[in-house]
């Protein structure tokens, strides 16, 4: 399975990390000019403060609960149909970024009650959550899945340098992405292998932690659909895998994915050569059991650059499992490398377009302005 080059998402120099005492100049350098260009700017959006302070989401909604205390005339209406409210326990986060626009990624350590796995999780909303017209509403859930480790961080989540919660937030303003609140857990259980987010037999029970103690932990603490309309996957590489191959697998859960940069098979060696148990977990048999079953449908998304290898498995997995229920496409990134930075690029040119379509939004309360 293809890795990511960098932990981060990015590609590496030829001859990998950058000498350090060049490293090291970078950075000064970076920040020599970030304070020169505006270092109250740098500040207020969260580059030295705030970072590891404690973070909420949802403030509008808790607005509206103390509202409905103080006053017995002060009523909070009911959500619309479809509407999950955050049923808890709620977690506690610490912020990690903040964007330009105010909004925030948040993290914190989630203890799966169904995996027994535990790994770190992290958070960002678009604006709009926190917008009064939305205050009943549900939002799409997109869980972000990275390359490569995957392990003890999220590249996705660990700030906004690959630029996807502000492909989303610029998406949603121009009206061509719904604005997702984006959940970025780990992929992997340590730094050694790479679990094919499955439950492997004898190790971490990494498919359960992604497909059960993830989305409940979203549920618990945010507005969501009750429907799989409103739950979807996107990753890159292993994440990728991820990504489709749980859509595929829960149809009745999760309705579509962005995969990029993707092998299309289980790979890991933590299988040792288990057939019956890898099948599984193998997109191929998983879409050739949903296309004899009928449905429901799911829509797969694939994204690879032209600059890197596995176009072709794409297009053969399209060609012989993307009819009946299986709906897939395919979004060339001109130029595009196995990285972060490439897909996030890819979803800007089209691919968050698509998933948009196939998704529930947000409502807006026409009462209030």
């Amino acid at each position: 399975m293809q890795h990511d080059q960098q932990g981060d998402g990015s590609p590496t120099t030829e001859g990998g990390r950058r000498p350090k005492r060049l490293r090291l100049l970078l950075i000064s350098g970076g920040l020599v000019i970030a304070l020169a260009a505006g270092g109250t700017a740098a500040y207020k959006f969260g580059l030295f403060s705030e970072i590891g302070e404690p973070v909420s989401f949802g403030k509008v909604q808790e607005k509206s609960s103390r509202t409905s205390k103080a006053s017995e005339t002060s009523v909070v209406p009911e959500p619309a149909s479809g509407v999950r409210m955050p049923t808890g326990p709620k977690a506690e986060f610490t912020r990690t970024s903040r964007l330009p626009d105010g909004t925030q990624i948040g993290k914190t350590t989630l203890t799966g009650a169904k995996s027994g796995f535990t790994g770190d999780v992290w958070v960002w909303v678009p604006k709009e959550y926190d917008d009064p017209r939305y205050a009943k509403s549900a939002f799409p859930v997109l869980i972000s899945l990275p390359g490569g480790r995957g392990y003890p961080t999220n590249y996705w989540g660990t700030g906004p340098g690959l630029g996807l919660q502000q492909a989303v937030s610029d998406g949603a303003k121009a009206g061509t992405s719904l604005p997702f609140i984006l959940i970025m857990p780990v992929h992997n259980a340590d730094t050694k292998h790479h679990f094919d987010a499955s439950d492997i037999p004898g190790q971490p029970k990494m498919g359960t932690w992604m497909v059960e103690d993830v989305p409940d932990f979203t549920k618990a603490n945010f507005r969501t659909f009750t429907s799989r309309d409103g739950w979807a996957f996107m990753g890159s590489s292993a994440g990728g895998f991820g990504a489709f191959k749980h859509v595929l697998k829960h149809p009745d859960r999760f309705k579509a994915a962005i995969a990029s940069g993707v092998d299309i098979v289980p790979d890991s060696p933590l299988w040792k050569g288990n057939t019956q148990a890898m099948d599984q977990d193998n997109p191929e048999k998983l879409a050739e059991k949903l296309i004899k079953a009928g449905g429901p449908d799911v829509y797969v998304n694939f994204q690879i650059g032209t600059a890197e290898t596995g176009r072709d498995k794409a297009e053969k997995f399209m060609k012989e499992y993307g009819k009946g229920p299986v709906h897939t496409t395919l979004q060339v990134i001109q130029d595009g490398e196995h990285n972060g930075k490439s897909y996030v690029r890819g979803m800007r040119e089209g691919a968050l377009e698509w998933i948009s379509k196939v998704m529930s939004a947000p409502t807006p309360d026409p009462a209030v302005r």
